[in-house]
């Protein structure tokens, strides 16, 4: 699995789906979790997305701004589900 195109996935699903056409410039360090552009519902939502979307299961303690706060945070934890 590429990192670079799992990147690119987080980012189009955070710009189309949470951001939604806010003109917010989103890269692989942008603070999601902690700057408040993904609040609670949105990470929760985020996460099956990435459930969905990469067939690996999140537990409950992962769902944290230690995995979730940054696309890159995101992407490695991705691959170390894989």
């Amino acid at each position: 699995m590429d990192p670079e195109t799992i990147k690119s996935d987080i980012k189009n699903y955070i710009l189309e789906t949470i951001v939604q056409g806010d003109t917010v410039n989103i890269n692989s360090d942008t603070p999601l979790i902690s700057s408040g552009i993904v609040d609670s519902i949105s990470t929760l939502k985020m996460v099956e997305f990435l459930e969905g979307k990469y067939q690996i299961e999140f537990e409950p303690h992962e769902v944290d701004r230690e995995n979730l706060d940054t696309i890159e945070l995101i992407t490695s934890f991705v691959l170390s589900k894989k």
